[in-house]
């Protein structure tokens, strides 16, 4: 018997997976259907770390698993590939972001068939390539063309280093940017935006019928942010009046100030002359922080007052306006109740700057604490004739007496806001809109889409796009009068691009459309996602607004892009801390298929612990996994050479438990459990002296979703001509596996 020679044998198997593209699905097949795909990656220069692995493997057992069960599968890959990275490289080393892009792209895929996944590689797709981007920008027009994109003036989180526009999950709790760490600052800035808040209460209630972490489903909801509540009218004494949206309608009589967010439009219409400097320096100094910044709770508030007042609805007393910090423009109406009494952030408020507070819930038993807000509900007092009720009843009458003054109304308010797609960098898809001094603002015909990137580009960021530097790029004629025009300048958010790549899947190669009708009915929606955690608001919440406003216009039959999703778990280094290049703890999966093998690598990654759990690297790990793979290699040879005899009854009942567990196991994405089934019936095989040929092809095959190269060779070994993959998984019989005696304990 020869050795186990990894190496020899895993290129020996990639190359023949390579023929005839052998993981490509059936055309027109009986057999039904299931599409899994992995969160597709950026391709970056520093190639594939251990965390991608973790999660493109298990994928990769259980379509392994399910073509044996004779599914018909898809399975695909493809590159993210527009984004700041390759753009801040080319600016510091002078090499063309699609050529830097290309030759990472080109180390990723040697990777991922140096481990043995059985990608789809006939349907390889790239954002950046103008064959994909030309859909992404008629998309773009599609929702144009239904009102959902717009163009608006807006503050805007800036980062001057990047010279770019952030979203607000781009910045940082600490009111830096994501990407360089540097600070964020608000700008105003004329911007184009999705309407995805129109998609806001479909986009929560649909979250229900969805197979996702429950965690996932909570930040999406938190991040939509519905807040039922009451819009009551604050009347000023200069012929104005202030909207202000609250949830707690019942702690009206408590309210010390109504306080504006800097920016509000009425700002400088009711800022008395004695307060007009001081207004005017706070909210300068206010321009200078980002969103984050002004609103993060462990900071301290600010703000000053305007010397204007408002009436109170009920009491008609009046109640100073102040402008603060906290308050955003763009979220409810701009202004808020400052109740210093109910609520800990006014009261912090109302502390440092000498507001009244005044108590008008108590706790429905007990007292109220002291020194802090209360924030429950309970029952009114202070609070005239509302007085004894409970915030609830009270609140609803309250709604109701305010709209019979004309002065309030119950209102729905969410934190979610429109998505912000500009960018003002080079290496993402030109947003197809054209400006005509005579026409106005145009969209760009379809027929001459894609507007591709130009080639002479300075990269060099100064806070305008690059491409308003191209003069290839930047003039054009107006399609409706033929004068001089000019294109948009700005690039789309690369989430843009990943928000409807899972379509183009179905149909990769189709020229007259985003994607074929009848492909995406065959295989959407996607059956199974797998990707981190940290793609929970952005990515998985516009990737579900696309495919409703595609589900309402008729091009799709289906609202919701994945059926199924699943995070893996981060793994860590040696020590438990998050590996990093600073800390020199990252680990290289070429060294480590170089040093023992992809199907080691594979195997120990799954056996590491709970899929969806952080767990660390272990070196010695990978070693006893790799003997484990030496041991099946010496044990399938023993018994075709030492022609053991058929299974005894006790190693048959242990491999169909064990069939049914590593089944078991794989739909649950327990790997590590499934692989334990198969060590122990491994160590059962070696002791006991039965388990022929037959038996040992069904030990094969139920390792084959793990280690592939390992089974391919070793059914080969067994006298088979063709592929295991082409075997059907191990039939468990239940009967097979019952135990033949069970002990009892009895109580005498």
């Amino acid at each position: 018997m020869s050795k186990y020679d990894f190496k020899s044998i895993e290129k020996k198997w990639q190359a023949e997976w390579s023929k005839e593209n052998f993981f490509g699905p059936e055309e027109n097949s009986s057999k039904k259907n299931f599409y899994v795909l992995d969160m597709f990656p950026y391709p970056s220069g520093n190639g594939l770390h251990v965390g991608h692995v973790e999660g493109y493997t298990a994928t990769d057992i259980v379509v392994r698993k399910r073509r044996l069960e004779s599914w018909n599968v898809l399975h695909p890959m493809g590159w993210d590939a527009f984004g700041l990275p390759a753009e801040n490289y080319a600016i510091k080393t002078g090499v063309h972001p699609a050529e830097s892009t290309a030759k990472n792209i080109e180390n990723y895929r040697r990777q991922l068939k140096s481990l043995g996944f059985s990608y789809d590689w006939s349907r390889e797709i790239s954002t950046a390539d103008p064959a994909y981007y030309r859909w992404t920008q008629w998309l773009f027009l599609f929702l144009y063309k239904n009102g959902l994109a717009y163009k608006g003036k807006a503050p805007v989180n800036w980062c001057d280093s990047c010279a770019t526009v952030l979203a607000n999950e781009q910045v940082l709790s600490d009111g830096t940017c994501e990407r360089c760490q540097s600070e964020v600052r608000q700008k105003d800035l004329e911007q184009w935006f999705f309407r995805v808040t129109n998609y806001a209460d479909r986009l929560l209630e649909d979250l229900a019928e969805l197979d996702w972490p429950e965690k996932i489903k909570a930040m999406q909801v938190n991040w939509i942010g519905r807040s039922v509540g009451v819009e009551i009218i604050f009347v000023g004494e200069k012929d104005f009046s202030i909207p202000v949206f609250t949830t707690r309608a019942d702690t009206l009589f408590g309210v010390s100030a109504v306080v504006l967010a800097p920016e509000h439009p009425l700002v400088q219409k009711i800022t008395t002359p004695e307060q007009r400097q001081v207004v005017e320096d706070y909210i300068k100094k206010t321009r200078g922080k980002s969103e984050l910044e002004r609103t993060g709770t462990e900071l301290e508030k600010s703000g000053v007052p305007t010397g204007a007042t408002v009436q109170h609805p009920f009491t008609g007393k009046e109640v100073p306006i102040w402008i603060a910090d906290y308050v955003l423009v763009n979220y409810g109406t701009g202004a808020v109740m400052c109740v210093p009494a109910h609520d800990q952030r006014d009261y912090e408020f109302a502390g440092k700057y000498g507001l009244p507070c005044l108590p008008v819930i108590r706790p429905e038993n007990g007292e109220a604490p002291i020194g802090q807000a209360f924030t429950e509900k309970g029952r009114l007092f202070n609070s005239e004739h509302f007085d004894g009720l409970h915030s609830t009843e009270a609140s609803n009458r309250i709604a109701a007496e305010l709209g019979k003054k004309n002065l309030g109304q119950p209102d729905v308010k969410y934190h979610l806001r429109d998505w912000l797609i500009s960018r003002q960098r080079y290496w993402g898809a030109p947003i197809p809109i054209l400006y005509c001094d005579q026409c106005g603002e145009l969209p760009v015909p379809e027929e001459q889409l894609p507007v591709l990137l130009p080639t002479d580009v300075d990269f060099r960021p100064t806070g305008e796009s690059p491409l308003a530097r191209s003069e290839s790029f930047h003039a054009v004629n107006c399609p409706e009068c033929g004068a001089a025009a000019r294109r948009e300048s700005d690039t789309m958010d690369t989430f843009v691009d990943s928000s409807w790549y899972f379509l183009r899947f179905c149909s990769p190669h189709e020229g007259e459309r985003p994607f074929s009708s009848h492909a995406v009915a065959e295989w959407c929606p996607v059956d199974l996602y797998v990707g981190g955690e940290e793609h929970a608001v952005l990515h998985l919440l516009y990737a579900r607004f696309f495919t409703k406003v595609l589900f309402d216009h008729g091009l799709i039959a289906f609202a919701e892009p994945f059926k199924r999703l699943v995070n893996p778990g981060l793994v860590l280094g040696e020590n438990s801390e998050k590996m990093s290049k600073s800390r020199g703890n990252v680990v290289n999966p070429d060294d480590v298929v170089g040093e023992f093998g992809a199907d080691a690598l594979r195997l120990y990654e799954m056996f590491m612990g709970d899929f969806m759990d952080a767990k660390p690297w272990d070196p010695q790990g990978i070693n006893g996994v790799a003997r484990f793979l030496d041991r099946v290699w010496s044990t399938v040879h023993d018994a075709v050479h030492q022609e053991r005899p058929e299974a005894d009854t006790e190693l048959t009942r242990l491999l169909h438990k064990t069939i049914r567990k590593v089944g078991d196991d794989i739909e649950a994405f327990k790997f590590n459990t499934a692989i334990s089934a198969l060590m122990i019936l491994l160590n059962e095989w070696t002791k006991n002296k039965t388990g022929d040929k037959a038996f040992a092809s069904q030990v094969v095959i139920l390792l084959a979703p793990f280690a592939p190269h390992l089974a391919e060779e070793l059914w080969h070994v067994l006298g088979n001509e063709q592929s295991v993959f082409l075997e059907s998984w191990p039939e468990y019989r239940a009967d097979l596996a019952r135990d033949e005696t069970v002990e009892v304990i009895v109580q005498v």
